[in-house]
């Protein structure tokens, strides 16, 4: 017998992902397919403790679906991890009769989901949104597509400058631990070298790679380095490797938090939906 889950809130947490307002979308309008009563969380757990929970309905994502960022706000919520954090947050859950939850995140939001939902008993369901694709278990998380396009789209423009100047740039990209956004954007746009959290590379086998390129012409260089590299950041590296090349106009570029910004790609906006789409048939049925 399936359970009878009426309520279902949705929240957005941790870093956010291009993609994440076409999740908001899909799940409150199936919910609502569903004749389910959806609700809004602002401002991911901490709007969990605030009680900053709003009703939703098919209107309230009108005109989202191709929106960078979220809607609904997302935050870091220290106190969510205390116990006193999570019992208020379930108190405002239980007053507005909500009993199920679905939360799009990382893996800080999926610990949090997964602690709370075995706590307290509640139905939570995750969905995968985090740029850095380092979730295990998924193929390609929501934001990843989206960032790894946008990522190429900026190294083309400084390879142009690069190849103008004759330089070396050191252009650094998100992922924390996992390297995979420094890889494909790597092969993606023709980089000379990457450095990778999970490969360790040495800064003599760098620079042994570099100078094979001086002795065949090559004038300017691109080399990716993701920002879980054991030598540190792209402006560490960069020193190192520019008291071995002296010669080399060298220059950095930390793309930042331009990697999680614009419209999501056409791949994110469906994977988006279709994620969101099993999650609230799921957790109808107490998957």
């Amino acid at each position: 017998m399936e359970p009878n889950i009426r309520n279902i809130a949705v929240l957005t947490s941790g870093g956010d992902a291009p993609g994440m307002n076409a999740c908001i979308r899909a799940v409150v309008r199936t919910g609502i397919y569903h004749g389910r009563n959806m609700f809004g969380v602002m401002q991911g757990y901490q709007g969990l403790i605030d009680n900053n929970i709003n009703e939703m309905t098919a209107r309230s994502v009108s005109n989202i679906l191709h929106m960078g960022g979220t809607v609904l706000k997302t935050a870091r919520c220290l106190a969510f991890k205390e116990d006193a954090g999570m019992e208020i947050a379930f108190k405002n859950l239980q007053d507005r009769h909500i009993d199920g939850l679905i939360v799009i995140g990382g893996d800080g939001t999926f610990t949090g989901a997964k602690r709370f939902g075995e706590k307290y008993g509640i139905n939570v369901i995750g969905i995968p949104g985090t740029i850095d694709n380092d979730l295990y278990g998924s193929d390609f998380t929501l934001g990843y597509d989206t960032a790894v396009n946008t990522i190429i789209e900026a190294i083309d423009k400084i390879r142009d400058t690069a190849d103008s100047h004759d330089r070396l740039f050191f252009i650094e990209v998100m992922g924390r631990d996992s390297g995979c956004l420094a890889l494909r954007t790597a092969i993606a746009s023709g980089a000379e070298a990457v450095l990778l959290p999970e490969k360790e590379t040495s800064l003599k086998e760098l620079i042994t790679k570099l100078k094979s390129g001086v002795t065949t012409k090559k004038s300017s260089s691109i080399v990716i380095v993701s920002e879980g590299n054991k030598y540190g950041g792209a402006y560490d590296i960069a020193k190192s490797v520019k008291r071995k090349f002296t010669h080399y106009d060298t220059k950095v570029t930390i793309l930042g938090h331009l990697q999680r910004g614009g419209s999501p790609s056409g791949f994110d906006r469906i994977l988006g939906s279709r994620l969101s789409y099993a999650a609230v048939n799921a957790i109808i049925k107490g998957e």
